[in-house]
């Protein structure tokens, strides 16, 4: 098959990290992280009832023997809102990990990135493993790296739209400029044909949520994604042959009696 994953001296054997939002139904929900292979599953920490024992929590439709949580910090607009949110996943067991999110515009829910920077810096000296979602802005990841993230996680195209890989050129700088860190593609798929591109570029993995929840057949699309990301990485390591612009011959003309 292939390698494994590795991100702050952890390993997993699949590539995808899929999410928790969006589901129709907590029991759906289930069955697509089952479906997906995925063995780290994202949690809005600010969406998620982690007080009231008495009620009905996603976590209690994830089986924390078989998924990692991954908290994240969706609906912070500031450095402080996500250092905050952080603590609180910390403080109510959930893990010391946290996909970090500053986001910086409503509308477009692209990330502030000075802000992103200031919180990395933060939390990485409070002991967390940062993993931030950014742009694909080199000198950015350059910054975020510098400052302790254990991952860089930039976006193939706005989160939730579904457009695929907008931005090949930017995160093949990304892939050939960076190697300190796992760079994870988050944010952008839509089917499993954008999954593949963006493991063949040569990324470490795939964050993803709404190609899956919003898919008419959820279930399938997890599977769908299962093997993308798979068939992806393994071309990656198995390495494409060069693009030319003629045909060459499949059967050798040499030797061949004219």
């Amino acid at each position: 098959m292939f390698g494994s994953l590795q991100i702050a001296g952890r390993t997993f054997q699949s590539r995808l990290i899929v999410g928790t939002g969006k589901y129709r139904s907590f029991q759906e929900m289930t069955r697509c992280h089952e479906a997906s292979g995925a063995e780290m599953v994202t949690v809005a920490v600010r969406r998620v009832n982690l007080t009231e024992k008495s009620k009905e929590s996603l976590l209690d439709f994830v089986d924390r023997e078989r998924f990692f949580i991954l908290p994240n910090t969706a609906g912070c607009y500031t450095a402080d809102e996500a250092i905050r949110t952080a603590r609180l996943a910390r403080e109510v067991g959930l893990s010391n990990w946290i996909k970090l999110e500053v986001i910086g515009d409503e509308k477009t829910l692209f990330p502030d990135v000075l802000g992103l920077v200031e919180a990395t810096r933060v939390l990485v000296k409070e002991d967390f493993v940062v993993l931030p979602y950014t742009n694909d802005d080199l000198v950015v990841a350059r910054k975020l790296i510098d400052a302790g993230a254990a991952a860089v996680m930039p976006l193939a195209a706005p989160i939730g739209s579904g457009m695929g890989v907008q931005n090949v050129p930017n995160l093949r700088i990304l892939r050939e400029m960076i190697t300190e860190v796992p760079l994870i593609v988050d944010a952008g798929v839509g089917t499993a044909s954008d999954a593949t591109i963006a493991m063949e570029l040569g990324y470490d993995g795939i964050l993803m949520n709404t190609a899956i929840a919003g898919a008419a057949d959820p279930v399938k699309m997890a599977d769908a994604m299962k093997h993308a990301v798979i068939a992806g990485r393994m071309a990656f390591e198995a390495g494409r042959i060069p693009k030319k612009l003629y045909a060459t011959a499949s059967s050798p003309l040499e030797g061949v009696v004219r």
